[in-house]
Formats: C-alpha cells, structure tokens, sequence
C-alpha cells in the first residue's frame, strides 16, 4: 500500500496549482526534451503526438489536476486507470519512473526558477512518487490479468 502524502505536501502541492496553470505546458515540455535525451525512452512514446504537442498538454492537464485534487484522490481515479491502461500499452515499466522522474522535477526547477523552492522541489518529489506508486500497482494488475493463465501439465491417470 502506498504511504498517504501528509497534509504539509498536499498543501504545498496544492499550492503549485496556479503556476502549473500558467506554465505547466513549459514544464511538460522541458521534462519531455530532458527524457528523450536516452533513445529507449524516447522509444516509448508517440512522437506523432509529441510533435503535435498533444502529449505535453495532456501532461501537463494531468500534472494540474493532481496538484488541484491532491486531497480528493477519488476524483483522480478514471484519470488513474486511463493512464495506467496507456502505460501498459505502451510498455511502461517501474524501472521508467526514476527517468521521469529525474527528467520532471529539473524541469520545474528550469521553468520557474527561484520560485521552485527546496521545499516545492521535496513536496512534487513525494507527490511524483505516491502517484508513480499508485500507477506501478495499477499497471501490475493490468499486466497479470493481460497475462495468459500458465499452462497446466496433464499427467495420465
């Protein structure tokens, strides 16, 4: 089971809601040019909707809505189970998530700058991880159930 956010990185997530408003399209796309340095992430993606920039906005809409619901996760759930459903279609593993990871939080440090605190910079690093959490558990029961039963011996009686 994931370990709940405490009250102190929701509300500093929360409170990031209106500069991801403004700029979380920059963000998104920044992360996406730091990801896609490493070819077989890169590889992961549809780069039909990277160019038209369909993926960074999708993102980025996905990125607000969890910084403007990060108390009411309820409301996050068909959001979850679309995204954990394209994930396992596009063959997104727990080993991926470090690469976002490490790709998303510098892009928010580049974008906003010295508003990006220490302290936000922590806060969206938890956040990034209880959701990353969420979707690795999500994705491993799409994984099993997509998985065909194993084969059973017939042993002669």
């Amino acid at each position: 089971m994931t370990k709940p956010l405490s009250a102190e990185t929701i509300a500093i997530v929360k409170s990031t809601a209106p500069a991801l408003q403004k700029h979380g399209l920059e963000i998104t796309q920044r992360m996406y040019e730091r990801l896609f340095t490493d070819p077989e992430i890169k590889s992961l993606f549809d780069q039909a909707a990277q160019a038209s920039g369909e993926q960074p906005r999708r993102l980025a809409g996905a990125i607000l809505a969890f910084a403007q619901n990060a108390d009411k996760l309820d409301v996050l759930a068909p959001a979850i189970e679309r995204i954990a459903s394209q994930h396992v279609g596009a063959h997104i593993k727990p080993a991926h998530y470090p690469a976002v990871a490490d790709a998303l939080l510098p892009a928010i440090k580049d974008i906003l700058g010295d508003a990006a605190t220490a302290e936000i910079l922590t806060a969206w690093g938890e956040a990034y991880w209880f959701l990353a959490d969420v979707l690795i558990a999500r994705e491993a029961e799409a994984y099993a159930a997509a998985s065909p039963p194993p084969a059973v011996a017939l042993v002669p009686s």
